[in-house]
């Protein structure tokens, strides 16, 4: 039954991440910004307050390791969330909300194997955590408005931290040894390797593809190769004549090709506004070479697309100068490893199946003998 409710738990933050973005801009819509920040703060500062007084309430024996493991978890939290402050109020209060739901999510999960006795107590609660952060993340990457990112992945493994301290506070195991026993080393070893299958799958999603190198125009990276860019450039061109991308649905497709233009048009207008003409002027050769739909077309960032006109692009060409070194495109917003994908899934392969052993190992073993 705890089991169950981790999972059923753990499946709704999932689930519900696509409608949480509906529900925070609505909620930003309705209120001013500071409201927002307070109505989020609240949600957080009343959570701690409320899971460390049930805390104090059940502590009975050891008292003072326990009150010192619930301090270090709210002390964690406090200083992870603050060194890794974005700056933004609005962003702030939505990953310290984040970071309560995930803690909650260590604790469930610390309750199903606390009686392990041994560190998979410990080690199988982060895991089972880790997979679901790296879930929601992986979900959000499919969704039109949210981001998925490896940075929150691990903001999720810090909240685990604090959650799993703070889950030992609030009940610690009956008995404890640091020699794992046999099908708890099954287990943490299966855990393991389907921890690192999940996340390889996220970070070839997310952060793999190419970097091509185009003469006259110069370097740039993308999750596509140069092929696909074509076809899904043709593609385009023909679909958003009677279907532009302009009232996309929060729940929908993320049309990644669409994205990827759209950062060379944020960068190209960004290195406009800062007077570097010759590298909005190379910005704007890579949309006119790879992303013409997007130049042309409707979309929900631009109603009129965001083709230059044509004095503003014979300005731009008169004014730009010749560039010492080849043009290396910045727009990617994160980034983007080049690795063979063959390489980098057999090399995943490797590693599950070595985590695995030990488990056949302790399995094997008893039915030897």
């Amino acid at each position: 039954m705890r089991l169950f409710i981790a999972c059923a738990f753990s499946a709704l933050i999932v689930l519900a991440s696509p409608f949480m973005g509906q529900l925070q801009s609505l909620l930003r819509s309705s209120v001013s910004t500071r409201t927002y920040v307070l109505l989020l703060g609240g949600v957080v500062i009343g959570s701690i307050a409320a899971a460390a007084a049930a805390a104090f309430i059940r502590i009975k024996g050891h008292r003072g390791k326990r009150v010192a493991a619930m301090a270090v978890a709210i002390g964690l939290g406090l200083a992870y969330t603050t060194n890794m402050s974005t700056g933004d109020a609005t962003i702030d209060a939505v990953e310290r909300v984040h970071f309560i739901e995930y803690g909650l999510i260590a604790v469930l999960f610390y309750r199903v194997w606390r009686r392990a006795g041994d560190p998979s107590t410990m080690v199988l609660p982060l895991l089972c955590g880790f997979i679901v952060g790296t879930l929601d993340e992986w979900l959000q990457w499919f969704i039109p408005y949210r981001v998925g990112e490896m940075h929150d992945v691990f903001l999720n493994l810090t909240a685990l931290v604090c959650g799993v301290l703070f889950g030992i506070a609030l009940e610690p195991p009956p008995s404890f040894s640091l020699r794992s026993h046999g099908p708890s080393t099954a287990r943490v070893g299966l855990a393991a390797a389907m921890t690192v299958v999940v996340f390889a799958a996220f970070v070839s999603s997310v952060h793999l593809g190419y970097t091509h190198v185009v003469d006259g125009i110069g370097q740039f990276q993308s999750h596509h190769t140069i092929e696909e860019l074509n076809r899904l450039q043709a593609d385009r061109t023909v679909r958003w004549q009677t279907q532009p991308p302009v009232g996309i649905r929060r729940l929908s497709r993320e049309d990644q090709y669409l994205d990827e233009g759209l950062w060379h048009v944020r960068e190209r207008n960004l290195r406009w506004d800062e007077g570097d003409v010759s590298a909005a002027w190379q910005e704007n050769l890579i949309l006119e070479r790879f992303f013409t739909p997007v130049l042309d077309s409707p979309t929900y960032a631009a109603k009129d697309g965001t083709r230059w006109p044509a004095e503003h692009r014979a300005d731009a060409e008169t004014r730009k100068t010749p560039m010492m070194t080849p043009f290396v495109s910045a727009a990617a917003p994160r980034t983007i490893y080049t690795w063979p994908k063959v390489v980098y899934w057999s090399v995943v392969g490797a590693i599950a199946l070595l985590l695995l052993v030990p488990g056949t190992v302790v399995r094997i073993r008893p039915a030897a003998a």
